[in-house]
C-alpha cells in the first residue's frame, strides 16, 4: 500500500474571494506505516483527510493509492471520525455488520467478520449492547471495528479520541498502538495533540495554519514498548518540547 500526495492544493470558493486551505502538500507512506499529521485549528487537517478519503477533490495536485488516482471513496480506505457515528438503534455487532451487508456479503461471512473484529477490539461481550449502553471509549472501539471489518488497506483516523476524557483517551491510544503492532495496519492519523502524535506515529508531519502546509517532518525514533513509561521518559519530553516550540513559533509568525 503506497499512498502518495503530490503538490496537493485545495481552495474553497471562486475568484478573488477563494480561500486557500491547503498549499502544496506532498508526502508518501507505505504498507504498515503509522503516520501522523499534527497541526492546530486552521491547518487543514480534516480537509486533507477528506481528500485522502475521496470525500473531496483537490483543486490541483494529485493523490494516489498504489498508483491509482483517488477520485472518490473506496473500500480500500476505512475512516474513523472524532464522533463515534454509530447508529443508535443498532447493537454493537449490527453496527459493525452494517457496511458488510451493504457490500452484499453472505450472512455467514458477515457473522464471521463481525465476531472476529469485535474480538480484535475486545468487545465480544458487548456485541448485543446498544451504543447508549457503552462508554465513549467502547463506542469508539466499535467504530474502529466497523472500519476494520471492511478490511481496508489504509485506516484513516480523524481526531478519533478528541471527544474522550484524558484517562480514556490515554487508554485508547494504548489500545490503538497495540492494534497497529498486532495487525500491521497502515494508519494515517490527524491530531492537534502533540503527545498523541509522538506516542503513536513513526513519522510526524507538522502543519502550519492558513494555509495548511507541511513545515517539518520528523521520524519518531523512540522505544514504544510501554507507552506509559515513554510518556515520562526524558527523550520523549525533549522531543515533545521541541515540537511544541515549533508550533508556538508558527502561531507567533501568524500574529
Amino acid at each position: 500500500m503506497d499512498l502518495v500526495l503530490d503538490a496537493v492544493c485545495k481552495r474553497f470558493g471562486e475568484g478573488p474571494g477563494a480561500t486557500l486551505v491547503l498549499d502544496r502538500i506532498s508526502l508518501a507512506m507505505h504498507t504498515g506505516q503509522f503516520l501522523a499529521l499534527l497541526g492546530s485549528s486552521g491547518s487543514g487537517k480534516s480537509t486533507l483527510m477528506r481528500l485522502v478519503a475521496g470525500l473531496e477533490r483537490p483543486t490541483s495536485g494529485s493523490l494516489s493509492l498504489d498508483g491509482q488516482p483517488i477520485r472518490g471513496p473506496g473500500s480500500d480506505r476505512g475512516m474513523v471520525f472524532q464522533r463515534y457515528s454509530l447508529f443508535p438503534w443498532l447493537t454493537a455487532a449490527q453496527n459493525v455488520a452494517f457496511g458488510l451487508e451493504l457490500k452484499g456479503l453472505s450472512s455467514d461471512e458477515i457473522r464471521e467478520r463481525t465476531g472476529f473484529y469485535l474480538e480484535v477490539v475486545g468487545l465480544v461481550d458487548a456485541a448485543r449492547r446498544l451504543p447508549r449502553e457503552l462508554s465513549g471509549g467502547m463506542q469508539q472501539r466499535v467504530a474502529i471495528a466497523r472500519a476494520l471489518a471492511a478490511e481496508p488497506r489504509l485506516l484513516l483516523l480523524d481526531e478519533p479520541f478528541g471527544a474522550l476524557d484524558l484517562q480514556i483517551r490515554e487508554s485508547m491510544q494504548e489500545f490503538l498502538h497495540g492494534l497497529w503492532r498486532r495487525t500491521g495496519l497502515s494508519v494515517l492519523l490527524i491530531t492537534h495533540d502533540i503527545d498523541e502524535a509522538l506516542l503513536l506515529a513513526e513519522q510526524v508531519h507538522i502543519l502550519a495554519p492558513r494555509p495548511g502546509r507541511i513545515v517539518q517532518s520528523l521520524t519518531v525514533d523512540l522505544d514504544k514498548g510501554d507507552l506509559r513509561e515513554l510518556r515520562i521518559s526524558a527523550p520523549f519530553q525533549t522531543l515533545r518540547h521541541a515540537v511544541a516550540d515549533t508550533l508556538r513559533q508558527l502561531h507567533r509568525d501568524l500574529a
